[in-house]
């Protein structure tokens, strides 16, 4: 693993520029996205699968900070900035072990014709550690607060299908899980829960449980922090994003 470091450092990765150049590849495409040309910046850090790993780790993520388009900026950032940012007993997925999946992932395609899920890149990395995420959207006004929480559970579902058959959602509003226990008590939102029943087919386990807000004061925060956008967000992740304010408890 450090060889890997020292090789990303001194632009040594055997990435398919860096192949070309040496007349042992014929072109640079990158293997993961397509992209013309295959850099060290570009399959660690800036590749779509690569990037949303590192988006979904605990790692803080923010445009013009990191990750950039600099192999020497952003290994500084994961290095020292990155201290300044997060607590250490926060940082749950130390950076070395990210690049080395983003590699491995990346010669599991180039070598074998496997695409990584970049969830279950950041799970592998945690040795079977439960994943925990957080996800807000500012959607538009909705009938009621009662429409809004089933839209809200509706997105969540569609986003976590692509990850996983098997999850468990969380959520302040008692009111959500009665919906989903017994529909035909609600009909006032009958159009929307058949939605979210046709979805429950395709999950092989699905639980949702109450959590307090005073349990939950980061996804509480990022709920509130979606409404005051005047643009469309939307956010998965396991930390708040370092582009959006924190709360004066985090």
């Amino acid at each position: 693993m450090c060889h890997l470091i020292w090789q990303l450092i001194t632009g040594q990765v055997a990435v398919t520029r860096n192949l070309v150049r040496q007349n042992m590849r014929g072109d640079k495409y990158c293997p993961r996205c397509g992209e013309t040309e295959e850099s060290v910046t570009h399959a660690i850090f800036e590749c779509p699968p690569a990037l949303q790993v590192w988006s979904l780790s605990a790692t803080p993520i923010s445009p013009g900070t990191f990750p950039v388009a600099s192999v020497y900026t952003n290994m500084d950032y994961l290095f020292w900035r990155k201290n300044n940012i997060l607590e250490p007993d926060q940082d749950k997925d130390p950076y070395p072990w990210i690049i080395w999946y983003i590699w491995k992932a990346r010669n599991d395609k180039l070598f074998r014709g496997i695409d990584r899920d970049p969830l279950e890149l950041v799970r592998l990395r945690r040795n079977g550690e439960n994943t925990q995420l957080m996800e807000t959207r500012n959607f538009t006004r909705c009938e009621s607060a009662l429409h809004s929480e089933v839209e809200a559970l509706r997105w969540k579902m569609e986003n976590m299908l692509q990850h996983s058959r098997c999850q468990s959602f969380g959520t302040d509003c008692k009111e959500l899980i009665a919906m989903i226990n017994e529909p035909q008590e609600w009909p006032s939102v009958a159009t929307e829960l058949e939605k979210i029943e046709t979805m429950l087919i395709c999950f092989l386990d699905f639980k949702i449980t109450h959590v307090p807000r005073v349990r939950n004061q980061f996804s509480d925060f990022l709920s509130k922090t979606a409404r005051t956008f005047r643009r469309e967000l939307l956010f998965i992740g396991c930390s708040i994003p370092f582009w959006l304010p924190r709360p004066a408890q985090a």
